[in-house]
């Protein structure tokens, strides 16, 4: 006989385990279900947090072998000990996966474990055992998108699950795409030591950020050595050895050239994963991307089965499953759950930060917006100047004629923290004149986007 819930979560990632929380906070019977043998999904096993792990010891790394010196410190010949490094991010993960089981211990959740199939629409079957719930969650969320010709082996030719877990420093890796994922692991491995060039189809990197971020990212991630081919693809991928052999064409036609690496990383985006599911036995919609179909309350086609996350429409983002997870729970106990999808910031956690919420300029010309744009760069920041991190700016975009912020886009040190109080001024539908005259507590980071607000009305007092 079937074991039976009021809610069933396939999937323990950010959306999953958070609307598991959530349910279980509002009264229902929970139980998550996830294969894994730890709790947290990609986020927290593979993604989101040992990626910070290791970008932030290798910028350690990296300050203390060319910063610390300005800063009148000197500490003598530096060591990397890659071992350490990698075995400090398995802690991380440890105690962040840990941390979501003594969730669910506290809120009294099922943890089920092992590969979820539907077998029909109000049932599924784990590893051999029946289970049915009023309410089935799909939050099962993305893996790595494939490219025809380039066989990935995670040793050789590796995505971010491979690239985390390199046990020595390339001399060149080579990222085939130029999005979030591909710069924030290049970041990692540059700093630590290795050549690294980003072979991206489009002709700019981070296609959907603000055209001028996006020009100045690419103009510091230069800097710092990174090399770019631009408008180019690869189309086969051979494995020679200790090395790989790519061929790269223009992206439009013309001759192929050989590009040897020691480590590829493929890294041109993520697709929604809902494998070995069986959606078919429930009669689940899936679009012409593999994405779980849902309306604006995250109903799927079949009554009672519901799916957020990276298996639906919209970024795919950590904190945007988290909003879904959150909000169907409180749907499902017959509150007013919501997300505002044009207040969802996103984030690269590279050196300089990039973070942006809301429109960017492109889009506002493109949908005939007037607007006016307010700049402060961090140059003239004091706190910036203290901490030697000057390189960057705050651009925010308000409507012409009433002033609503838009759009706001900060790159720069901890523009990650920084892009909160902007989300907060979307979220409220404030004015750029409403964050100008907000006390900002000197000297702070923030008092950038302060100036950014009084740049807009030609009023910023430190440029």
């Amino acid at each position: 006989m079937a074991e039976t819930f009021d809610v069933i979560i396939i999937g323990s990632g950010p959306g999953g385990y958070v609307c598991a929380i959530r349910a279980a906070q509002l009264g229902f019977k929970v139980a998550c279900v996830e294969k894994r043998a730890t709790l947290g999904g990609t986020c927290l096993n593979i993604g989101c947090i040992p990626s910070k792990a290791l970008l932030q010891s290798s910028e350690n790394f990296h300050e203390a072998a060319h910063s610390f010196k300005d800063h009148g410190i000197e500490i003598g010949e530096i060591k990397l000990d890659l071992a350490r490094m990698q075995a400090r991010k398995g802690e991380v993960v440890a105690a962040n996966t840990k941390g979501v089981e003594f969730l669910f211990k506290k809120n009294k959740i099922t943890w089920i474990k092992g590969a979820a199939k539907f077998t029909g629409p109000r049932e599924i079957e784990v590893e051999g055992k029946a289970y049915t719930a009023q309410h089935i969650v799909i939050a099962t969320g993305s893996d790595s998108v494939p490219l025809k010709g380039v066989d990935v082996d995670e040793k050789r030719i590796v995505t971010s699950t491979g690239a985390l877990e390199l046990d020595k420093v390339p001399g060149h890796l080579v990222v085939i795409g130029g999005g979030v994922i591909g710069l924030e692991l290049g970041s990692v491995w540059r700093r630590l030591g290795a050549e690294v060039t980003v072979i991206e189809f489009l002709d700019k990197i981070t296609p959907t950020m603000d055209g001028e971020i996006s020009k100045a990212f690419q103009q510091s991630l230069t800097k710092q050595g990174f090399k770019f081919k631009l408008g180019h693809k690869v189309s086969a991928a051979k494995i020679e050895g200790e090395t790989v052999a790519l061929t790269v064409e223009p992206a439009k036609g013309g001759e192929a050239e050989t590009v040897t690496a020691d480590i590829v990383l493929l890294a041109i985006g993520r697709r929604a994963y809902a494998g070995g599911l069986n959606l078919a036995a429930a009669g689940v919609e899936t679009d012409e991307r593999g994405r779980v179909k849902i309306d604006e309350h995250f109903r799927t086609n079949v009554p009672g089965i519901y799916a957020i996350g990276d298996v639906v429409a919209g970024p795919m983002l950590a904190h945007k499953a988290e909003d879904e997870g959150v909000a169907l729970a409180e749907i499902l106990a017959g509150k007013a759950g919501h997300v505002n999808y044009g207040a969802i910031p996103s984030i690269i956690y590279t050196w300089p930060e990039v973070a942006a919420v809301g429109q960017t300029e492109e889009e506002l010309k493109a949908a005939k917006v007037a607007y006016k744009i307010g700049k402060f760069p961090f140059t003239a920041n004091g706190r910036a100047r203290a901490m030697g991190a000057t390189e960057g700016f705050v651009k925010l975009l308000a409507e012409k004629e009433t002033d609503r912020l838009l759009g706001a886009h900060i790159i720069g040190p901890d523009a990650g923290s920084l892009i909160a109080e902007c989300v907060t001024a979307l979220e409220f539908g404030a004015s750029a004149e409403d964050v100008a005259l907000i006390c900002h507590a000197h000297p702070t980071l923030s008092e950038a986007v302060k100036e950014a607000a009084l740049a807009v009305e030609g009023r910023a007092i430190h440029i």
